[in-house]
């Protein structure tokens, strides 16, 4: 795209009308959706000192007169941080609404609170004309400067429930701009009360002009320290006794995705059959771990877990075996036990149709399972085929928990070899005699297993 001069701009700073204006020109053929009045229309504030636009927070500055403005090169940097952001529309993560799980929290370092935000204007919606109208709904609307209604995809559970989900692009994007927030706050508290602050009244990403004058650092919040890899710090801690110290969470957005390694973290993955912390992940990491739609005794086998167990396989497994009870009893959490018979150990056994493209597998996946595995020898895993087009296929196998498990080892030994070594039964002190029984999800489609 060609350089242009942009009306309003003085020495590289420009008002906040035309870094609306200049936002959306430059984010034109971006993969995400973004939204006029980035700068200028809520949730976005320009007088705390910011504004956040994608996964960035880009400083402002008051001018001469009282005018708010911003560094246009700030502005350029967070627009091609964007567009190079693919985005597959299919790939989905739930963001609500959850029945009985923990809100999210609220603190006074971030104010966008994307979910809490995306909640309440859908459930005001769904309230009825009046208490839209009163409300505003319908009005254009945006979350750090993206359009998340273009992409907002709704499903209609038993015609009473329904459920909201967005591709996990934007979810990143959405994580990584509450991250930066918040970085951005604590940094301005601790210049603050810092005693070698000479400048109080100045800002994070800010930096005086020879006339004194304060004007926006090109850098803005990126001058502070990126997240850390993780390095296995917290392996062998329980989750019960970590995430009761104060200033665990504070801890935990030090780290880097230990999964990914590209967004920041924001939550302590943990094996809820044995206890222990597997690692700091980011909310797409997480959401993506878990089993899909968990019943308190059933899954449904999702399309997520080709790359849980095809696309990503060494990545995910080393994670859970993070846990040191999945890792020297060499096994997964029920759960993840169970999807995988479905999805690897009875591949063969799974139906396909004709199709416009060749053919495809029948139905969806669903294992359940009798018992659990505090009682090897009752557990029952069943595999079985629901929404079938023809109605002719429903369970295609039945496999004793025993088995499953000695399957999951020869597979684990030939598809990662390194993770299965480092799975080789060594020592069992500390490790519970028996795992933890499955907690019951009441909620059917809960998120507070895994």
């Amino acid at each position: 795209m060609s350089e242009r001069a942009m009306p309003g701009r003085t020495d590289g700073l420009i008002t906040l009308g035309a870094a609306d204006a200049l936002w959306v020109d430059l984010t034109a053929d971006s993969a995400v959706p973004t939204a006029s009045g980035a700068f200028t229309r809520s949730p976005a504030q320009a007088r705390v000192g910011y504004v956040l636009l994608g996964g960035c927070a880009v400083g402002t500055v008051r001018a001469s007169g009282g005018q708010w403005r911003v560094l246009e090169v700030e502005v350029r940097r967070a627009a091609a941080e964007l567009n190079a952001t693919g985005m597959d529309r299919r790939d989905l993560v739930r963001v609500g609404p959850f029945r009985g799980a923990p809100g999210q929290e609220r603190t006074e370092e971030t104010s966008l609170r994307w979910r809490r935000r995306i909640t309440a204007e859908l459930q005001r919606e769904s309230g009825g004309p009046a208490r839209a109208a009163r409300h505003g709904v319908g009005r254009p609307y945006h979350l750090a400067g993206i359009d998340w209604r273009q992409m907002l995809v709704e499903r209609i559970h038993d015609e009473t429930r329904r459920t909201w989900w967005l591709p996990r692009a934007v979810v990143r994007l959405l994580d990584a701009a509450e991250h930066a927030e918040t970085r951005w706050a604590h940094t301005t508290r601790t210049r603050r009360t810092s005693p070698a602050a000479t400048e109080p009244a100045s800002r994070p990403g800010r930096a005086p002009a020879a006339d004194g004058r304060q004007t926006t650092s090109p850098e803005g919040p990126t001058a502070s320290p990126r997240p850390r890899p993780y390095g296995r710090e917290l392996e062998g801690q329980l989750y019960s006794v970590l995430s009761r110290k104060p200033g665990t969470s504070r801890r935990v957005a030090e780290w880097a995705c230990a999964v990914c390694g590209t967004a920041s973290a924001a939550v302590l993955d943990h094996c809820h059959e044995h206890g222990y912390v597997r690692a700091p992940v980011c909310q797409s990491c997480n959401t993506l771990e878990r089993p899909d739609h968990l019943y308190s005794n059933d899954i449904r086998v999702a399309n997520r877990y080709t790359r849980l167990f095809d696309t990503d396989t060494d990545d995910w497994l080393r994670h859970w075996h993070r846990c040191p009870g999945c890792r020297v009893r060499t096994t997964l959490p029920l759960p993840h036990l169970a999807a995988w018979t479905a999805h690897i150990a009875c591949r063969s056994l799974r139906p396909t149709h004709h199709a416009s493209r060749g053919r495809k597998p029948c139905g969806v996946l669903r294992v359940s399972w009798t018992g659990s595995p505090q009682a090897p020898r009752s557990c029952l895993l069943t595999v079985a085929v629901d929404c079938c087009p023809s109605g002719e296929h429903r369970v295609l196998a039945r496999v004793p928990y025993r088995e499953a498990v000695e399957r999951f080892r020869i597979w684990l030994a030939e598809t990662a070899p390194a993770v299965a070594a480092a799975a080789v039964p060594d020592r069992l002190d500390g490790l519970p005699a028996r795992p933890r029984p499955v907690i019951v999800d009441t909620d059917a489609e809960g998120t507070a297993l895994f």
